[in-house]
């Protein structure tokens, strides 16, 4: 009875089981020397050939996977900076338009008190005018 099928349920219990995780490789601490040659790499050259890639791990003692992902993570850090850039200039035009809008009615308003004052001046006058003729 325990033939094939007594097998194949022992198999199958051990398959199972849940697979031990790979364990990551831990971050990659940078040297102030090798960020320094990478950001002034990447401010020239945002992708790197092959050759490039390279020659810039030999150089600082990285592994090529370490050159490109540093790569791709300093791009994706350099995509976020500008939309950030962005609407911070966005922002900064709706404060403008609001800080010139509010000028704008308080010099509005200023004109409405002179205009108030100028008429009750007429109307002061007038009243003057009329009153001495009378």
């Amino acid at each position: 009875m325990c033939g094939l099928d007594g097998q194949s349920n022992h198999l199958n219990l051990f398959n199972s089981r849940p697979q031990p995780k790979k364990k990551r490789k831990s971050r990659t601490a940078f040297t102030n020397h090798q960020i320094f040659e990478l950001e002034k790499r990447f401010l020239y050259q945002k992708y790197l050939s092959p050759a490039d890639r390279d020659e810039i791990a030999s150089s600082l003692g990285l592994s090529n996977a370490q050159v490109i992902t540093w790569f791709q993570n300093r791009r994706a850090k350099l995509k976020r900076d500008m939309e950030e850039l962005k609407k911070d200039v966005e922002s900064a035009k709706v404060l403008s338009a609001h800080k010139s809008f509010l000028e704008n009615v308080t010099d509005l308003g200023i004109l409405k008190k002179k205009a108030m004052s100028i008429g009750a001046s007429e109307e002061a006058a007038t009243n003057l005018v009329v009153n001495a003729s009378k």
